[in-house]
């Protein structure tokens, strides 16, 4: 019996636009296991919310077109029709979206608002869908919630509230929980606390769960494996030790060097990686982060590069290989 619970195989997401169509998710594959939180990092417009989306078919398929497969065990989530994905989501996968103050509706209580998916998708009366809603906020961590679960979101603080969203997208326990910058906008103490709530969660439920993120600090304190995106692709995959100890591409190896140093020099300037991110219109013709890689060439100019496996490690990277070896000659002298 397989442990794998989500497999995406060279998934393309195809956006309509006014004047013409852009490939925002190009050629991505990567498996989630029960039980394993996989980090999914990269700058703002790499794809990473997409890629998510598509999962649980969140997108206007009116504009939007899809090649490739998502599978959950076993079944091809793109061939679904929508009345089944409807069943599927807030009951095999659920999500936690970035922002709870716009994802939670300011009219309903937030117990309205957990037990319309008890309600939903689960064969339960009113009073049991309130008895499990109070159980899941208790299981938050939420003081008083046979309280809270009458109040309406402003009546809470953000973390409470993103509490309220977590009690929302684990109370029919899913197998699959995708969380989107679930911590943006909270304090760090705040942060910490919602950081250990969804790795104690997982562990009690057995989820599969994909943290998107850009936050390095995030990836590091509770994912086990690490998918680095740029510009519509992986570019990276490793587990979570290996990508800070030996990152293998130019971009990974950018983002770490970018991350402040405690120990430094209070003078001493961020690293920065130059350029900026391409638009879905103006894709380099070769490897799409030539344009700001310091090691580029004319190869990687003109010809991209495809995702290579590098022991139990993938990179997409024309000169890897090379770039690690001046890089290890640098540290080790």
């Amino acid at each position: 019996m397989t442990d794998t619970l989500l497999e995406i195989e060279h998934l393309k997401v195809h956006f309509d636009t006014e004047e013409n169509t852009v490939t925002a998710v190009d050629d991505v594959s990567f498996t989630v296991k029960k039980g394993e939180i996989v980090g999914v990092v990269g700058e703002s417009g790499c794809g990473k919310s997409v890629t998510a989306e598509s999962i649980l078919r969140l997108l206007d398929e009116k504009h939007t077109k899809y090649e490739g497969e998502i599978r959950l065990e076993g079944q091809n989530l793109l061939a679904k029709f929508a009345k089944e994905m409807r069943e599927i989501r807030g009951n095999d996968i659920a999500m936690i979206f970035q922002d709870p103050m716009s994802s939670l509706n300011p009219v309903y209580t937030v117990g309205d608002q957990i037990m319309e998916a008890l309600l939903l998708h689960q064969n339960v009366s009113k009073e049991q869908a309130r008895v499990k809603a109070i159980d899941m906020l208790k299981l938050t961590g939420i003081p008083a919630p046979e309280k809270r679960i009458d109040e309406f979101p402003h009546q809470l603080s953000g973390g409470m509230r993103q509490r309220v969203m977590i009690a929302m997208a684990l109370c029919c326990q899913p197998a699959l929980l995708i969380a989107d910058e679930p911590t943006t906008a909270l304090d760090v103490t705040t942060q910490s606390q919602i950081l250990d709530l969804i790795k104690d969660l997982k562990e009690q439920f057995n989820m599969g769960t994909i943290m998107i993120t850009h936050d390095l600090g995030v990836v590091a304190e509770v994912c086990e494996k690490v998918v680095v995106m740029y510009l519509g692709q992986v570019i990276e995959e490793s587990d979570v030790f290996s990508i800070f100890d030996q990152p293998l591409h130019p971009y990974t190896q950018g983002l770490l060097k970018s991350i402040p140093n405690i120990e430094g020099s209070r003078e001493d300037k961020l690293y920065v990686i130059e350029g900026k991110v391409p638009t879905l219109n103006q894709i380099p013709a070769g490897c799409r982060f030539a344009p700001r890689c310091e090691f580029q060439t004319e190869e990687c100019r003109i010809s991209q590069p495809t995702l290579e496996s590098y022991g139990d490690r993938k990179v997409r990277c024309w000169h890897f290989e090379e770039i690690q070896g001046k890089r290890e000659a640098t540290i080790y002298g």
